[in-house]
């Protein structure tokens, strides 16, 4: 099963925890066991897990991603926004995510996160489910 998530970002550099809406996708798959493929089909934005309970983490990933891969850096890409294209690298844009009992199997403190870097903008993320 193939199912697409719209996500609206207002910032140009964004972390949008969609991890409810992964949870609700697989729900509505019926899937109890299997894996939820994540992929963000776009050049300038990436998906990562990490922690959800403390805002400041993604806070400290944003600036950090910022002080490294300036927007104004010198590149060499006309359009002016090298830094969003570098930081998609970096991220990845793909998370495998195993489900049990219906539910993801991620840890404690984890939460799914679309990255923006080259926003506002209205984004697509892809969901594949597969049963075991």
């Amino acid at each position: 099963m193939i199912k697409h998530l719209d996500v609206s970002t207002k910032s140009s550099i964004e972390f949008v925890d969609i991890t409810s809406q992964v949870q609700d996708s697989i729900r509505d798959s019926g899937v109890k066991s299997g894996i939820c493929y994540i992929f963000v089909p776009h050049t300038t934005a990436g998906i990562t897990i990490n922690e959800g309970a403390d805002p400041s983490v993604v806070k400290d990933i944003e600036g950090m991603l910022s002080k490294l891969i300036p927007f104004n850096g010198g590149y060499y890409h006309r359009e002016g926004n090298s830094a969003a294209h570098i930081k998609s690298s970096v991220i990845g844009v793909s998370e495998t995510v195993l489900i049990d009992e219906g539910r993801l199997l991620l840890g404690t403190w984890q939460s799914i996160y679309f990255c923006e870097f080259d926003g506002p903008r209205h984004r697509r993320v892809i969901l594949r489910i597969l049963r075991d």
